[in-house]
């Protein structure tokens, strides 16, 4: 207790003191660039002079956040607006329908079942059960073709490792089949067993949190064997760091394996007769700059969608894929994006984007449109996935306002009908949300939404959020943890940046490789815009993002540290001179580039926010948030960077390093994020010098 009152003691007082941390003379040469790596020796997350530092840090952290007066009043509110049911979209097979389903303060979404005729539904899996502190977690669930079994991922601490087992689905049975060394996989059935993807070297009894994964092999694995007995499907052992996958469609004769390279922007698709092993793979597509996804089966032809001469995407089907195999378009390329395609009851569900924004269409298999859903404004919607005999499908609707509600469509009478409305404590007319546009600094427009509550004048205290990669969207979506911050009179402004997917590809590759700083650029313009428009000011906004996002923080703080009173990076890629030897880091390099090309690392190193960390510089407040079970973005990222920035960094503002445990690269559980959210708030509305009206 005396060290934690000294530790806040210090903190209280100027902020430079923090745990000693060893610098080492460790020089990287690359393309004739000497690089100082001084903090080399926190990549060893296992090593006990690590763990003593990371603990020492903890304590530094959790003494600044236990002298916030209303952290325990914030995570009070923060778990009542939290506590309401959430159901999943259900699915069918045969008679049975599946559905996940929380009661609102279970760490974990239990998987239910009903038989068509039972008047309830039963539990068929709780993950809550798995372990007392709810760190064990259900990955994935997947039944048979015929709903006899139920194949699912258990995943402990939040890690990207999955074990698989086998339920016999009336009985509840556990078989004794059981997978290991499974990662950035789940199963395909197919007969009496299923296809997987797992890691041939992988050490079983290890799994590694940072050692690079590398040799993915597609196995078969017959139920009643051991695994030893799987088959080996496909591997290229002269091709390590790729992707691999097989699965079979649904009333399909082509086993289809995939392909996609760890710097490629397309893939590799090739395809035989499922059960005929003998049988050489025909390759139907390959491309490393565009990608076909072939997702149903119709009479033999297989349809899915492409990007291939079309970065909006649309949808085209391979006539004829063991011979010709002849590529056509049965739904050309729009102006705006397709962002899914769903197959459920002899339909096509065709999702399209404008400016963050989905319309539905649905159409024949043949492309042939037929109608054009109403829905409940502008939002975000997923699901209308069905069997091909199903004449209804489930399907969801969101917004920032709108708590996810279920809604089914029936096909035949072509009419939306509600099947679960969400209660939830909140008033959505007490808020606004509104989307502006900003310009960057080469005149591209960037969408942004700012939520407030109604009626609220500027400047207030803000988070930025942002992600700006990988070709992913971040779409209009509820968010519960959002009511308390908003409930404050504060704003959150979500910036959607080039190298996410809101405008196709060619907005995705406007923010890769060498075009990545466009994505910095983006969000430093969104924030500009937030002062110059009065909704807030630089001592009042805060930059958040996580994963990719968290990159983003790190190389916006650098450029731009007179912008932001805050900076709150999660599990972010630090380091870009190094995340390709990590775990999966190598499939990374399709966005960030590849250090052995001299003009990719030149923009690698011009940015990386490990590297461009300087002296002295009032930098903002910054809590450093990761995880001790990351093995997606190792946790050395986040140590080096903070180790970095404590070493350099003017003494006017706390640096701090917050680790959790037993978790991962996302929330192992419900706790777990409450938490997460309540210090990052606590933490941002502190350093603002803003205290909510919370009760005490």
């Amino acid at each position: 207790m005396l060290a934690l009152l000294f530790v806040l003691a210090l903190l209280q007082h100027d902020g430079a003191h923090y745990p000693a941390t060893r610098r080492v003379n460790h020089i990287d040469t690359i393309h004739g660039n000497a690089i100082a790596d001084p903090y080399r020796w926190l990549e060893n997350d296992r090593d006990p002079e690590v763990e003593s530092w990371v603990a020492k840090q903890a304590a530094v952290a959790e003494a600044y956040l236990a002298r916030v007066p209303y952290r325990a009043a914030l995570l009070d509110r923060l778990d009542r607006v939290n506590n309401y049911e959430r159901v999943s979209n259900p699915w069918r097979r045969g008679d049975l329908t599946f559905f996940y389903r929380n009661d609102g303060r279970q760490n974990h979404s239990v998987l239910y079942v009903q038989r068509e005729g039972e008047a309830q539904p039963r539990v068929l899996i709780d993950p809550n059960a798995f372990s007392k502190d709810g760190t064990v977690a259900l990955a994935f669930a997947e039944e048979s073709p015929d709903g006899t079994f139920m194949a699912f991922g258990k995943t402990e601490g939040g890690s990207d490792w999955r074990d698989i087992y086998v339920m016999e689905i009336a009985s509840m049975r556990i078989l004794p089949d059981v997978i290991k060394k499974v990662k950035n996989s789940g199963v395909n059935w197919h007969r009496d067993g299923f296809f997987y993807s797992m890691y041939r070297d992988a050490n079983t009894s290890e799994k590694s949190l940072v050692k690079k994964n590398s040799h993915q092999a597609v196995m078969y694995h017959t139920l009643g064997t051991a695994q030893a007995a799987d088959s080996v499907i496909y591997e290229d052992p002269s091709a390590t760091e790729q992707f691999v996958g097989c699965y079979v469609l649904e009333n399909s004769s082509y086993l289809i394996r995939t392909i996609r390279r760890g710097s490629s922007n397309g893939n590799n698709i090739a395809i035989r007769p499922v059960d005929d092993a003998s049988a050489p793979w025909k390759v139907i597509y390959d491309r490393d700059d565009a990608s076909f996804y072939p997702s149903y089966d119709r009479k033999g032809a297989l349809l899915g969608t492409a990007t291939h001469e079309s970065p909006n995407g649309r949808v085209v089907r391979v006539v004829d894929p063991l011979g010709v195999a002849r590529m056509e378009t049965i739904i050309p390329e729009r102006d705006v994006v397709l962002d899914d395609v769903a197959f459920g009851g002899g339909r096509m569900f065709l999702t399209w984007m404008k400016d963050v924004q989905h319309q539905v269409l649905v159409s024949t298999l043949e492309g042939r449109l037929v109608d054009s859903l109403r829905l409940p404004g502008a939002g975000t919607v997923g699901g209308f996935s069905g069997q091909p005999t199903d004449t209804t499908v489930f399907y969801t609707f969101t917004s920032h306002l709108y708590p996810t509600t279920i809604y089914t469509y029936s096909i035949p009478q072509r009419r939306s009908s509600l099947w679960k409305q969400i209660t939830v404590e909140f008033d959505p007319s007490a808020f606004e949300s509104r989307q502006v546009f900003v310009q960057s600094t080469d005149g591209a427009r960037i969408p942004m939404t700012i939520l407030t509550k109604r009626g609220v004048a500027g400047p207030l205290p803000t988070m930025l959020y942002g992600y700006g990669g990988f070709n992913i969207s971040i779409n209009p979506s509820f968010n519960p943890s959002y009511i308390p911050w908003l409930e404050q009179g504060c704003a959150i402004a979500i910036a959607n940046l080039r190298g996410g997917g809101e405008y196709g590809e060619q907005w995705h590759r406007a923010g890769t490789r060498t075009q990545k700083q466009h994505v910095f650029d983006d969000a430093i313009a969104c924030a500009q815009w937030l002062v110059d428009n009065g909704v807030t000011m630089p001592k009042l906004l805060a930059l958040n993002g996580r994963s990719n996002g968290g990159l983003l923080v790190g190389a916006v703080i650098n450029q731009r540290p007179d912008l932001f009173r805050v900076a709150l990076p999660e599990v972010g890629v630090m380091d870009m001179l190094r995340f390709h030897r990590f775990t999966i880091g190598w499939n990374w390099q399709s966005d960030y580039g590849d250090i052995a090309n001299k003009d990719e690392f030149a923009a690698l190193y011009a940015y990386s926010p490990y590297h461009n960390l300087r002296k002295d510089v009032v930098y903002p407040s910054t809590m450093v948030m990761t995880a001790d079970h990351d093995d997606r973005v190792v946790p050395a990222h986040s140590f080096k960077y903070a180790a970095m920035m404590q070493h350099l960094a003017s003494p006017e503002r706390p640096v701090l390093l917050r680790v959790k445990l037993k978790s991962g690269h996302g929330d192992v559980n419900r706790t777990k994020q409450l938490e997460g959210v309540v210090d990052k708030y606590s933490f941002m509305w502190s350093e603002m010098g803003f205290t909510p009206a919370l009760p005490r």
